[in-house]
């Protein structure tokens, strides 16, 4: 999934922002800005009107002169670093967009919907070497890039999973033998380690609704008849039923674990999930944990934000050599998540227990939410980063 948008507002400009090396499209008012050019792509053009530029920043009107859609890109020659990827340009539109560079030698790649990529001649800005604020390029991930952390990825999920199991047999154990304090106890620990393996939740297909499904509109997890997994026994175990009640249900969720052991080797994660979920665990954590809309009687919902955190690691990890020369902030996201770990941890107690959401102070909200939202802004780029790009 990509963040880049293209808008046409009548007096606006649209100013590439990057974020982190990716041109993300940002409005701004329209004003008087040197460097102003107007740039041809198609199949039989691509970047002419790009001429004599000095460094800095780079107003460039692109117009699709042919009669397809066409990505248009700005490269360095050498490297393949791309400074601009301007997608979905139909035929005969034009759109505005900004970029910051410093003196060297550039040139556009243009990709129409169904031909050779054309390749525009080289150009040489001149002036500064270096420029405050300037685009950083990113090298175009591509999918032989990518595959390699997929597998790796899946490897590890595989090796979770009798973990899983063993964690779930566990829950069905205390359930029958009639000991809620133990059936609680392990419940947290079973899904706060599948609450570890967001990034293949796809591949799960719908092994994963029945294991941690959530209600219907209008229902809760005590009353929804078609409910099952972790908060359909939630809900059973915290309301003070006879424990036995929870019986059924709990057998039912160490069969569809198991039945999730038994398939998951022959499925496929998407190599473009990975960066894709890195960022989407945390956005579900803030939509779904922190509000506490999940919450089906434990009160535990700092456990799974802090298992969230531990999976959106996990999510990074076989993508950091992708991430190492194309992230400049890599390293900021990793305190920010160490950071975040450190704000829920302040809600573990010594014996396994979690501070209820309700009894968090408003000062202790206002930090968790912060700090939340400090990891996802420097998460948001690795999606974008992670995109597969088309070069030919």
């Amino acid at each position: 999934m990509s963040n880049r948008f293209a808008y046409g507002v009548v007096g606006l400009v649209v100013a590439l922002v990057v974020t982190a090396g990716i041109v993300v499209p940002h409005l701004l008012p329209t004003r008087a800005v040197p460097g102003h050019y107007d740039v041809a792509a198609g199949t039989d053009v691509c970047g002419t009107g790009w001429t004599d530029p000095a460094g800095g920043t780079q107003t460039l009107r692109i117009t699709n002169t042919s009669v397809a859609g066409v990505e248009v890109q700005l490269e360095d020659p050498r490297s393949g670093a791309v400074y601009l990827d301007a997608e979905g340009l139909g035929a005969g539109a034009s759109q505005t967009y900004r970029v910051r560079l410093g003196s060297g030698a550039y040139r556009f790649r243009c990709l129409p919907a169904d031909a050779d990529a054309v390749v525009g001649p080289v150009v040489h800005l001149h002036g500064a070497a270096h420029v405050t604020g300037a685009t950083p390029g990113v090298v175009p991930v591509t999918r032989n890039d990518l595959i390699p952390a997929a597998k790796a990825y899946g490897d590890w999920i595989e090796g979770r999973l009798p973990v899983l199991e063993a964690d779930v047999r566990r829950v069905a154990a205390d359930v029958h033998g009639g000991d809620r304090a133990a059936a609680e106890r392990d419940w947290l620990t079973g899904h706060t380690e599948y609450e570890q393996l967001g990034a293949a939740y796809g591949a799960f297909g719908d092994a994963d609704t029945a294991i941690d499904g959530t209600p219907a509109s209008g229902r809760t997890a005590l009353d929804d008849p078609d409910l099952t997994g972790f908060h359909r026994l939630e809900a059973l175990l915290w309301s003070g039923a006879p424990v036995s009640a929870s019986a059924p249900v709990a057998d039912a969720l160490v069969a569809a674990v198991q039945h999730l052991e038994a398939t998951f080797p022959t499925a496929r994660i998407d190599p473009l999930d990975i960066g894709l979920r890195a960022h989407e665990i945390l956005e579900n954590a803030l939509q779904f944990e922190a509000t506490g809309a999940t919450d089906a009687g434990s009160h535990t919902n700092l456990a799974t934000i802090a298992a969230n955190v531990a999976g959106t690691e996990r999510a990074l990890d076989p993508i950091r050599g992708i991430l190492r020369t194309r992230y400049p902030h890599l390293a900021a996201t990793d305190a920010a998540l160490a950071a975040l770990t450190a704000r829920v941890d302040e809600g573990r107690h010594a014996d396994g227990t979690w501070t209820p959401l309700a009894d968090l102070t408003t000062t202790q909200r206002e930090d968790l939410d912060a700090s939340i939202d400090r990891a996802l802004e420097l998460l948001a780029p690795v999606a974008a980063i992670c995109d597969i790009r088309r070069t030919s």
